[in-house]
């Protein structure tokens, strides 16, 4: 425990979506972690999510049990409470036991951790905390500008539910410095705004996979360049700007494996026919989601990790890329550029020509490949959950003695 800290807060983190509903993103594994690191540093956390189907999932088993607002599980010491669910549309959930919830348990937390936006989640339960004086905290988690889909619905959900939800934060957590300069630039006040990398497991190496196993499963030599795309497959994550120059910078020899689940309706599809029309179909695998031993085992035999996101406040699944030793390409538009570059790692523009060019350089150049793959530890070691549990904690210790009028 570090000076000035509680020797125990009871910390709620709310999300939307949480494990074992992996094929939702990166927020599963942070808060899954961050949780974990807190009750190891000694705090209780309870996690409160939404039900999205737990008894039709393949994870579902003994562990988990009911409870008055719908599932309860334990997992390392993490409570999860998984509310019921009336209806959903898209990442939308309509969960009426949170008033039960709120009003029966919310005063037992010190302090509130919500992640993201554009849920009805967050203002349910922040309209609690300021009603029985418990502070909260909002990880917007890159989704404060709108960049995807929706655009007029996420500016009503602004001015109907998210203001008041937004003003009245003890903090705003940013998790980049991209992301840190957009919020400053939208007005968010500097002394509410505090910074945090997402952060990685730094025992992936350790228990990766013998190299190889992939590569027989899907026919691949072992001379053979294997550029790793992983991934929601969605439109801002540029897989179609990867296949073109993939084209390009490995004409005749080299596999691009696209790893993720379908993020919008079609989307594959397109993607299929775009590696059709440029003529690698034959070396373009599209493997679906990969999750645990699946996703070790492509880790284990990627050469180059790349990820031409068109807007990224972070990008996490580059971050576990250089934890495995595999150098990544990532855009000037991801949150993560400032630690990867020249480090583990080349930054380009979101476009074709220089992501060809990168391609080419770190399949040619292998003093750069390896200067940079040796340089993945350096950057892994920024980004351990331990770590950035522990500056959470100085973050929430910060943020409950505001509250009590102390600096």
């Amino acid at each position: 425990m570090i000076a000035g800290t509680p020797d125990e807060m009871r910390v709620l983190k709310a999300v939307q979506s949480y494990f074992p509903f992996q094929d939702r993103g990166g927020p599963v594994v942070k808060v899954r972690a961050l949780a974990r690191g807190l009750v190891e540093r000694g705090h209780q956390v309870t996690v409160l999510t939404a039900d999205l189907g737990l008894a039709r999932h393949e994870a579902f088993d003994a562990s988990f049990e009911p409870c008055k607002w719908g599932w309860r599980a334990q997992e390392n010491g993490v409570e999860a409470v998984y509310l019921s669910t009336l209806a959903n549309y898209r990442a939308l959930t309509l969960n009426p036991d949170v008033i039960g919830f709120c009003g029966a348990s919310l005063r037992q937390f010190d302090l509130v951790h919500f992640y993201g936006l554009y849920d009805l989640f967050g203002p349910a339960v922040s309209y609690f905390c300021r009603r029985q004086g418990v502070p909260y905290v909002i990880e917007p988690m890159g989704m404060y500008r709108p960049i995807d889909r929706n655009f007029q619905m996420k500016r009503v959900w602004h001015r109907s539910l998210g203001d008041t939800y937004w003003v009245h934060a003890a903090q705003i957590v940013a998790t980049s410095e991209m992301e840190q300069q957009e919020l400053l630039a939208d007005g968010v006040p500097a002394e509410k705004l505090v910074m945090r990398y997402n952060g990685i497991d730094r025992s992936a190496p350790a228990t990766l996979p013998s190299r190889g196993g992939f590569r027989a499963k899907w026919g691949i030599a072992s001379d053979e360049p294997v550029i790793l795309f992983l991934g929601r497959l969605i439109p801002r994550k540029g897989a179609d700007i990867l296949i073109a120059a993939f084209a390009e910078a490995c004409p005749q020899s080299g596999r691009l494996i696209i790893a993720g689940p379908e993020g919008e309706p079609g989307y594959r599809a397109i993607l299929a026919k775009r590696a059709s029309e440029a003529g690698v179909e034959s070396r373009v695998i599209f493997t679906g989601p990969l999750y645990d031993d699946a996703k070790a085992a492509v880790m284990a035999d990627a050469d180059i990790f790349a990820l031409p996101s068109r807007y990224e406040n972070f990008a996490n699944a580059a971050a576990e890329a250089i934890a495995c030793g595999i150098p990544v390409i990532v855009t000037d538009a991801c949150g993560i550029r400032s630690l990867v570059d020249g480090r583990a790692g080349l930054v380009i523009a979101p476009e074709k020509e220089p992501l060809t060019a990168a391609i080419r350089i770190l399949i040619s150049d292998r003093s750069l490949y390896r200067r940079l793959q040796q340089g993945c530890p350096d950057v892994a070691a920024q980004l351990g959950w331990d770590r950035l549990a522990e500056q959470m904690e100085t973050y929430y210790a910060r943020a409950l003695g505001s509250r009590n009028g102390n600096n």
